[in-house]
């Protein structure tokens, strides 16, 4: 079987029995995230012996992405700057590249923060010849005005799935605001969002989105018409964002096995289709066969055991390089 096979119109026939599984499993609680349990089957634990929560839990889960973090030959820095009388906090990577600008790829983060797996994202973008900057968009609405490392309980994706749109695109066009000023940069920029992130890019191409956003690459997220996000709609089925007119074309990422929402992904590709058609937008979403929910993290993780996340994985960077390389040229 292929790595990859693009949507062929309506699908979600053919998968009614996993759709049916979807919204099963969906009023069950997440698993515990690889790496996130100690070799007895217990919570991983702290020097200090205590059960590890929130930040340094998610970052001990994805210890695999801190090890390939030290590995890389890639300059990078944490960057921040203020913005409405608070500091954007986020992570720079910087491609190997002399002599030439290079457009930046903004890479956001999933439901639960900025951490190492996002990192880890961003710094194979930037192995693909890009600036590669992954905002953190808890910063300033974490305990004591903190961001991500500042969540000491399990609260991090609670507090961002509140935020409300509106909220959140200011930020994101600070950011491309931030990179269009880089020395290095073209001016260009191009969102590989992540779950959470990918929900809300989604949403940000088909609004009105800025001229110098030439693409959007989303992964396991449920796109337009759904839309979960702040008091409002948060946790619950509504299927009321519309899809304007967009010159952004937007690149969908899927696995087959994903969970996003209480909507399953599968279904909800069908009806961004649907809608993108019907609006004369560019949408290319593709499904990753056995793959798991957030497989660009969880297809790196030696301890994971679904060959089909790390099939995905692979086959999703080598999709993310053409598209962008095609976006860009």
């Amino acid at each position: 079987m292929s790595q990859e096979k693009k949507i062929p119109g309506r699908t979600a026939s053919r998968r009614l029995p996993l759709i049916g599984a979807a919204l099963a499993c969906a009023v069950l609680t997440l698993p515990v995230p690889a790496g996130a349990q100690d070799e007895g089957g217990g919570p991983a634990r702290g020097k200090d012996g205590k059960p590890l929560v929130g930040y340094a839990r998610q970052q001990n889960a994805q210890s695999f992405a801190t090890d390939k973090l030290k590995r890389s030959p890639r300059r990078s820095e944490w960057v921040s700057f203020q913005f409405h009388g608070k500091t954007l906090k986020g992570w720079a990577v910087y491609p190997q590249v002399t002599g030439r600008k290079v457009p930046v790829v903004l890479v956001m983060h999933e439901v639960f923060g900025l951490t190492d797996s996002t990192r880890n994202t961003a710094d194979a973008i930037a192995a693909m010849g890009y600036i590669a900057i992954t905002p953190d968009f808890l910063s300033g609405v974490g305990p004591n005005g903190g961001g991500t490392d500042s969540f000491l309980d399990e609260s991090a994706g609670t507090k961002l799935g509140m935020r409300e749109d509106a909220e959140v695109y200011p930020e994101l066009e600070a950011w491309m605001d931030y990179a269009n000023h880089l020395p290095q940069s073209t001016g260009t920029n191009a969102i590989v969002g992540l779950t959470w992130g990918g929900g809300v890019a989604f949403r940000y191409a088909v609004g009105q989105p800025r001229q110098d956003l030439k693409a959007v690459l989303i992964f396991c997220a449920a796109g337009p018409p759904v839309y979960n996000q702040g008091p409002i709609h948060n946790q619950k089925v509504i299927n009321d964002w519309p899809v304007r007119k967009t010159n952004v074309p937007v690149y969908g990422f899927y696995g087959e096995y994903d969970i996003t929402t209480v909507t399953p992904v599968l279904l909800s590709v069908a009806d961004s289709e649907r809608l993108m058609k019907a609006a004369g937008n560019f949408y290319e979403p593709v499904i990753y066969p056995r793959a798991e929910h957030a497989f660009l993290r969880v297809g790196e993780d030696p301890k994971d055991t679904n060959p089909g996340n790390a099939a995905a994985d692979k086959a999703a960077l080598a999709r993310i390089k053409s598209v962008l390389a095609k976006t860009f040229r």
